[in-house]
This record gives structure tokens, sequence and C-alpha cells, in this order.
């Protein structure tokens, strides 16, 4: 109420958007396993997914494995609801918000956005945000500085704790 109000010059000048908004949904294709299930939550059904199985052959395995291979991944953008379920759903990190909000087209059927173009958006995605250094380690942390340490060092560090933590349990 005591502040002026500020008319923003939206296309002369860019806005400046809050850290981690949503806009545009990108896809790392390398991630996806052709799992469905972003495409079975979706509320308003736009994500579209075609894939195929393929033999691997391991070596020293009995009999080859199987894989999923995407052929065909689009999301249209004319019937997302921006609810962000695919993104939350996704076991793999295969997709993630962007904040580009500027993709309008004149036509609504180049709103269907293919692997390709949803794979474009990727470099527009900002990196996580740091981990609170006070709080505990991820799970691939702690792995990755076990399996750095060495073997009868993750034994003991489980069974050590720090000098503080023994202080303040204690009895006095």
């Amino acid at each position: 109420m005591i502040k002026p109000t500020i008319t923003q010059q939206y296309p002369d000048v860019e806005p400046e958007l809050p850290p981690r908004s949503r806009g545009v949904i990108a896809l790392l294709e390398e991630n996806c396993t052709v799992c469905m299930l972003c495409a079975r939550e979706c509320p308003d059904w736009c994500i579209y997914i075609d894939s195929h199985k393929e033999e691997v052959v391991v070596p020293g395995a009995a009999r080859a494995r199987q894989r999923n291979v995407l052929d065909k991944f689009d999301i249209d953008f004319s019937l997302c609801m921006y609810c962000g379920i695919c993104i939350e759903v996704c076991p793999f990190d295969a997709l993630h918000w962007t904040p580009e909000f500027e993709y309008a087209e004149t036509d609504v059927l180049s709103l269907l956005h293919d692997k390709d173009r949803l794979g474009e958006w990727m470099r527009t995605v900002p990196p996580p945000p740091a981990h609170d250094v006070l709080g505990e380690p991820s799970k691939e942390e702690a792995t990755a500085a076990r399996k750095a340490a060495g073997p009868g060092a993750a034994t003991a560090a489980k069974t050590a704790r720090p000098a503080a933590v023994r202080r303040e349990q204690a009895p006095e």
C-alpha cells in the first residue's frame, strides 16, 4: 500500500523470475526408462509415449536381457495444466522444470513438443540447490565416501561416534 506500483515493461525488459520457477517441461532422454509413470499419472493425458524392446547381450549371462528403448515422447502443452505431477512421479529424474516461459506459438498444433524439442529445453534447467552443509549427506554421497575410504574404513565409520556426541550422552 505504501510503495508505488511499478509497471514491468515485459517485452523490452526481461522479468526477474523467482528461482526454480515453472515454465516448460524438459526431457533428459538418457534417464527415461519408459516406465510410463508420467503418462499414467497425468490428469490431462497430455503425454504420449511409444517404445520398443531391444535385446542386450550381457557377457557371462545365461540369456540375453531386454530393455525398453524410447521411440516417441510427446507433451501436448495445449492440454497441459502445468501441475508437475509427471515430474514428481518420475523415479529417474528424466523430466525437469525450466524457467523458460516464452514458447508461445501462432498455431495450436505447434504446442505438441516431441522428444527432440523437449531435449533442447534441458540446457535451460537450473542446477539443483546446494545441500545444507550442516545436514546429513545424501545416500549417494555417503556411499561414494564409503567406497573411496576402502573396505575397512566403512565398518569403522559406522561404529565410531564423534567426540561431541559421546560427551553429550555421557552421564554426569
